[in-house]
């Protein structure tokens, strides 16, 4: 099971009330509900590994170099002019520390990569796992990984933690229109606001989708574009080729990495050493988490 772990703590902290506090007044409530949701995810699915994939560049520069209004909604205006700077409430990043402990003394790998966000992590361990796998997230841009060959699904959280669903490429295609494999295609073409992509001015995705079951997929279609013999609507050839240089980098910026050069970690789930019942039996009582921490211990725990 791969989380997009930043996705699920946004959510977390969106989702539950901030009067959620440790002992000493400090909210923990993206704490709790991340573990809550942890909790729910692993006694449904009973994982036998678990990786908390870590966005250690939110921003990565070779993508916005390619389309410089990627996520510059989303940068703090403190920091332009400086390194990129997400715009986080307060009361969220200060617990992002502390779910990053206590991700680590349940003995939850996390993962991250220079230069990359988690999708990018997510993509690599989707493509090179030797067993099924589970992607948790509640971003669309994920959908590109599911490979029913590979046995790689999402459990989508869109909806909320009490309406998951799971994806495979039969879902997809009827959310859609289009297979898992043409997803990326799909959000390049008609864009994506919440990530700054511009996607081309007066193709929708349902333009986009009869696009790509007639063409196959942005080759093909930037091919029967150039083709005046080919069976394209001139309106869209027209918005298609005024919109070729954004489709020259378009793909690099959406499609996830799938061959990123991974540190060596282990995601096996196993029973807790004393040191780490120590470690969370102090977390808990600092931050005030003791039932989520015993709600993700007795699922982790569970045949």
């Amino acid at each position: 099971m791969l989380l997009d772990t930043a996705a699920l703590y946004f959510r977390a902290f969106h989702g539950v009330p901030d009067t959620v506090r440790s002992p000493d007044g400090r909210p923990v409530n993206a704490v709790r509900g991340l573990l809550d949701m942890i909790a729910r995810l692993t006694a449904e699915f009973s994982p036998t590994h678990l990786v908390a994939c870590w966005d250690d560049d939110w921003r990565p520069r070779w993508r916005v170099d390619l389309i410089p209004s990627y996520k510059a909604h989303r940068v703090a205006p403190e920091a332009v002019g400086g390194p990129d700077v997400e715009t986080v409430p307060d009361p969220l990043e200060a617990q992002v520390p502390v779910i990053r402990e206590v991700l680590a003394a349940l003995g939850i790998a996390i993962v991250g990569a220079a230069e990359h966000e988690a999708d990018d992590v997510i993509g690599t361990l989707a493509a090179t796992a030797d067993m099924p796998v589970d992607v948790v997230t509640g971003d669309r841009d994920l959908f590109q990984v599911v490979d029913d060959a590979r046995a790689v699904r999402v459990v989508y959280t869109g909806r909320g933690m009490a309406r998951l669903e799971v994806l495979d490429d039969a879902a997809v295609l009827a959310r859609h229109g289009v297979h898992a494999a043409q997803y990326a295609d799909l959000a390049a073409l008609r864009g994506d606001p919440s990530d700054g992509l511009p996607g081309i001015a007066g193709i929708g995705e349902k333009t986009a989708a009869q696009l790509l079951a007639k063409f196959g997929d942005l080759d093909g279609i930037r091919a029967a574009a150039s083709d005046p013999s080919s069976p394209m609507a001139a309106s869209v050839r027209a918005k298609l080729e005024a919109a070729s240089d954004y489709l020259d980098v378009a793909p690099s910026v959406v499609e996830v990495v799938r061959d990123l050069a991974l540190a060596p970690f282990d995601a096996g789930l196993r029973p807790l050493s004393p040191e780490q019942q120590a470690e969370l039996a102090r977390l808990s009582a600092e931050h005030g988490i003791g039932t989520s921490v015993e709600r993700v211990i007795r699922s982790l725990s569970e045949p």
